[in-house]
């Protein structure tokens, strides 16, 4: 059990690691989206969102040691784990300098409809949502995963309707079609 449980905390550094890359990301992105005439929506949602995400990792590790590695859930949702770190990525890399962790809205710049957000409006939060619930699960972390769902459900709900109203104001602006 002690084997599995300091592989499973291998595996919350390299998201955690991931996380920091991300934050690295945003934040040379933020510079130059500002410097490109952005505007930002949503501020007073962010900060849960920083500590919600951050409890994820903490929340994941610490109740990780009281439970076993079962491996028929374990494994696959560590495949699920991978598979949404791949989508985000996707999501980065097609966004390219517009990808923010903050919502953002960069004057006379079309929306973006190509790789994932061809098929979905809001990827990256498919993403999210499927990491929340695989990574605690990994090594049964059940109350993590049933915590971190519940409360990123009511933050997406913010968080969706920031974006949808960014977006409105955007088009009504002429600032996206």
């Amino acid at each position: 059990m002690v084997t599995s449980q300091i592989g499973y905390l291998a595996l919350i550094a390299v998201v955690a690691i991931e996380r920091l890359a991300e934050l690295v990301v945003a934040r040379r992105n933020l510079r130059w989206a500002l410097a490109q005439g952005a505007r930002e929506f949503g501020l007073g949602h962010y900060p849960f969102m920083v500590v919600l995400h951050g409890g994820l990792l903490v929340g994941s590790a610490i109740e990780a040691m009281d439970r076993p590695f079962v491996p028929a859930l374990g494994w696959p949702m560590l495949a699920v784990v991978v598979a949404a770190q791949a989508l985000r990525w996707w999501c980065v890399f097609t966004l390219g300098s517009r990808w923010n962790t903050r919502v953002l809205v960069l004057p006379g710049r079309p929306l973006v409809g190509d790789g994932p957000y061809w098929w979905l409006r809001h990827p990256n939060y498919l993403a999210v949502a499927a990491e929340g619930i695989a990574l605690p699960l990994v090594h049964t972390a059940w109350i993590t995963a049933l915590t971190f769902t519940l409360l990123n459900a009511g933050l997406l709900r913010v968080r969706i309707r920031v974006e949808e109203s960014a977006i409105g104001w955007a088009l009504a602006h002429g600032d996206a079609s």
